[in-house]
């Protein structure tokens, strides 16, 4: 039955999961306009129901927006998972472990370059706890921080790392991945075409490696 022309919108959800709606209402929103574009009347609209409905299960549009901020991070996390490992430049555990590190730097910068719009939004914050929350894990139970950690440490237990250089290597291949990132989507190597780009990843993940 339909409700009647004027009729003020239902506050309730047909579905019985209207948080996972207003969720995916969210990060299509962002998908297109990042972090900004996350507004409750607008995600309540997109989802069919009253916009007083969205306070049941998120306090206010910072709520919703850290909720989709998380699940940009753990779309994150799984495109790492997902990008294939190459064959490693040498032989043994020490070259697979290498070659997992080139494959998280290289699914990292692909979902930069494809998903800009869930790339700004995944790190549109200043809390360190966003990105190693629950609710920004990928589909194998880790973060993306969290899986470039057990990546590291797989290059200690092959030999491929000296022990003494892993406390803290995280936040060199990090922050040189993600700026590189940051300079591809928004900066001024955004116009580069994608064989250049691809490119710049190839030679600055090569540098990471022998920084390490």
């Amino acid at each position: 039955m339909t409700s009647p022309p004027g009729a003020p919108k239902r506050d309730t959800y047909r579905h019985g999961n209207l948080r996972g709606a207003l969720l995916q209402a969210g990060l299509e929103l962002v998908r297109d306009g990042g972090p900004d574009a996350v507004v409750l009347r607008e995600v309540t609209r997109r989802v069919g129901v009253a916009p007083n409905a969205a306070y049941r299960h998120f306090a206010d549009r910072d709520a919703l927006l850290r909720a989709v901020r998380q699940a940009a991070l753990a779309r994150l996390a799984t495109a790492m998972e997902a990008e294939p490992v190459l064959p490693p430049t040498a032989d043994g555990p020490a070259g697979a472990a290498g070659a997992r590190v080139r494959a998280l730097a290289t699914g990292y910068l692909h979902f930069a370059r494809t998903e800009p719009g869930l790339f700004r939004t995944a790190f549109s914050t200043t809390d360190m706890d966003d990105t190693g929350n629950e609710s920004a894990v990928g589909s194998g139970g880790l973060t993306a921080y969290q899986l470039l950690g057990a990546a590291l440490d797989d290059l200690v237990t092959t030999g491929a790392l000296p022990p003494e250089r892993r406390p803290g290597a995280e936040y060199f291949v990090w922050s040189a991945v993600h700026g590189l990132a940051v300079l591809l989507t928004d900066g001024p190597l955004r116009g580069l075409l994608p064989v250049q780009a691809d490119e710049a990843a190839d030679r600055l993940i090569a540098s990471v490696e022998r920084g390490l």
